[in-house]
């Protein structure tokens, strides 16, 4: 059917309803000639075409949704059945070509009859084919429906059959499906004319409708292989304009003709129209593409037919298509790359684009030569330099590119600055001398004087961590960090108060920060006064005050520990309260050292006789202002200090 870019464009929005095709076939095993004639019943804008002639058929016509015995030529069968499949389109996609829609009689009949003077030529060997499509749909078909069963016959104008062919019962399918049938027949001696007739085997009612779509004629003959050099070589064949190309055709031609002839033919249209090639009429042929030789696709291919038949379109068959196709040039490409700095991607591009790309220059390898864009990753100096590139067109014909230099800009190398610590409060001077250096920026710029200084002044309060980003030849960059130091004040811990007794030694535990230098006093009784935790021995109570100080001059800070050293307890065990001067007290050496001891003395009924918190006055040995009776008393001691407690008798004595 005819076929143009807006039925193109139908065919693609329609192409998600195309129907599937498959082919029943008596097979032509052999090479076909162009199509004799194609019956495809038209096309046109309108989805209903004109009725056939009389002596095609005899069925009534209507315009759409034909009944039993009716036919109709449209180009869509969409609403007529809910049976019916939908059919958007003939079974080459056309929108726009017709079909013949068959509702088939009731009785079996011949429903397309066509006497055709196809200028066939005689003793010669056609295939007849066919696409049809079962409209009823498979969900809708039971046991008592009538599915088509076509029979194709081609006879001689006098009745006599050359060929038949029945589809049998075509099956109905989910999906609307075309079917092509096709069959081989010969027109023996002096048959020019043929009449084609399809019948209906079964009868109508519910069933038996169809699409009958392009009823075509063509040549069947003996295979022909052709190729370059050998008939295996069917390769397309490419060369450059200017080139001059030589090339040999060779054709193999199987048994068929009891005196084959041949012709070599060529196209420059894309296979539209053929022409033959002056005295090229054997199975081989040489020709040569000159330098003049325009750009162009040139096929070829052989035709054969038999005896004279050579010199009828009708009635030769032809090889599958060779091609030559003489590419041009590509325009010099333009190279285009931006200096890169080291360490970055270097991207060169080419343009225009082509089918094949060849890099050389000092970053190339076997990996990238091919890309396009030529990528270097992690680019160094070792990648600046000279680049081309040769570009191919689809014929493999090369362009070379002019040079072009590209440029790999060293990054800034920036020195490790590591100052000194600082107290908090103090400047510090940020010294950063990059060499080639354009810029500079740093962040953070708490602290900072000027955060674009290569040389900013910082004081910060705490310690910082400076990140100065360096900008050099080509805006390359490189980063580095400078960590200040902030040591603030030194700060000291320590427990307020320790406890001995005399001849003991105790740590004096104190924790220090942010100091490296350490001086206790006084020194008596310490092992050594500059460390942070002497070993203190003291003989009686001190206090021990500790100087830290930061060895960069951050100042100093005191802190002080009270060491309590108690004595040693001599308890009496007599003495005699009568006046003389001499032992009238029971004096207990030390224990007024323990100003919080309590002491209780006891008769031997357990009466408590004597009581004391601290023990500044002796006891003389009265109770309530009487001298107790001269005998043996019971005492308790508690030192408060976390010691045992004492306890014994003392004997008074008068």
């Amino acid at each position: 059917m005819p076929f143009n870019f807006i039925k193109l464009f139908l065919l693609i929005l329609f192409a998600f309803t195309f129907p599937k095709v498959k082919v029943k076939t008596a097979v032509c095993n052999g090479s076909y000639g162009d199509p004799v004639v194609k019956l495809d019943f038209g096309s046109g804008v309108n989805t209903i075409g004109s009725p056939l002639s009389s002596d095609i058929t005899s069925m009534t016509y209507v315009p759409d949704c034909a009944n039993d015995g009716q036919y109709s030529i449209v180009s869509s069968q969409t609403g007529c059945h809910d049976t019916w499949h939908t059919v958007n389109h003939d079974h080459t996609g056309n929108a726009g070509g017709y079909m013949m829609l068959v509702n088939a009689s009731y009785a079996p009949s011949i429903f397309f009859t066509e006497t055709k003077d196809l200028n066939l030529c005689e003793n010669t060997t056609y295939e007849f084919s066919a696409y049809v499509l079962n409209l009823f749909k498979l969900s809708s078909s039971n046991a008592n429906t009538v599915q088509p069963d076509l029979l194709f016959t081609i006879k001689k104008t006098d009745g006599t059959v050359l060929a038949e062919y029945d589809t049998n019962t075509i099956q109905p399918t989910a999906n609307p499906e075309w079917v092509k049938y096709s069959v081989p027949f010969s027109t023996g001696a002096g048959v020019t004319k043929i009449v084609l007739e399809i019948r209906n085997n079964g009868p109508g009612g519910y069933g038996n409708d169809l699409l009958l779509d392009d009823i075509e004629f063509r040549a069947c003959g003996p295979t022909i292989k052709i190729g370059f050099t050998t008939v295996d070589d069917t390769q397309p064949k490419n060369t450059c304009k200017g080139q001059v190309q030589n090339y040999n055709l060779i054709a193999d031609l199987d048994n068929g003709y009891s005196n084959p002839k041949v012709q070599w033919q060529n196209s420059t249209d894309g296979g539209v129209t053929w022409t033959n090639i002056p005295g090229a009429t054997n199975l081989s042929y040489s020709f040569q593409f000159g330098s003049d030789k325009p750009v162009g696709i040139y096929q070829y291919r052989m035709a054969a037919a038999e005896g004279d038949n050579i010199n009828s379109s009708t009635c030769r068959v032809y090889s599958d298509v060779r091609t030559v196709t003489v590419n041009d040039y590509l325009d010099k490409p333009v190279i285009t790359a931006a200096p890169v700095c080291e360490g970055d991607a270097l991207m060169l591009t080419a343009t225009p684009g082509a089918i094949r790309y060849e890099w050389t220059g000092p970053g190339v390898t076997d990996n990238n030569k091919a890309q396009n864009p030529l990528v270097i990753d992690n680019a160094t100096v070792a990648a600046h330099g000279d680049y081309q590139v040769t570009v191919f067109s689809a014929g493999d014909c090369p362009t070379l590119s002019d040079k072009v230099t590209v440029t790999v800009n060293l990054k800034p190398v920036i020195p490790v600055l590591t100052p000194a610590p600082i107290c908090k409060g103090d400047l510090i001077i940020l010294n950063e001398t990059t060499p080639n250096a354009k810029s500079y920026s740093w962040s953070p710029v708490t602290g900072l004087s000027d955060p674009t200084a290569a040389n900013p002044t910082a004081m910060p309060t705490e310690t910082t961590t400076y990140t100065v980003t360096v900008t050099s030849n080509g805006d390359c960059t490189a980063t580095q960090t400078v960590t200040v130091t902030v040591m603030p004040t030194p700060e000291v811990s320590i427990s307020p108060q320790k406890k001995i007794f005399e001849g003991q030694s105790v740590v004096l535990d104190a924790g220090a920060k942010y100091a490296d230098t350490y001086l206790w006093g006084p020194a008596d009784g310490l092992d050594d006064p500059t460390k942070l935790n002497p070993v203190a021995s003291p003989t009686d109570d001190v206090t021990y005050t500790l100087k830290a100080s930061s060895g960069i001059g951050c100042g100093y800070v005191n802190a002080s520990v009270f060491v309590r050293v108690y004595k040693k307890i001599v308890i009496p065990s007599t003495f005699s309260p009568n006046g003389d001067g001499l032992n009238d007290n029971w004096d207990i050496e030390a224990l007024s050292t323990y100003p919080q001891c309590s002491l209780n003395v006891f008769n031997r009924n357990g009466q408590k006789v004597y009581a004391s918190t601290g023990y500044n006055k002796p006891w003389s040995g009265a109770y309530k202002g009487y001298a107790l009776p001269p005998g043996t008393y019971y005492y308790v001691i508690d030192l408060k200090s976390g010691a045992p407690l004492l306890s014994g008798w003392v004997l008074i004595m008068r």
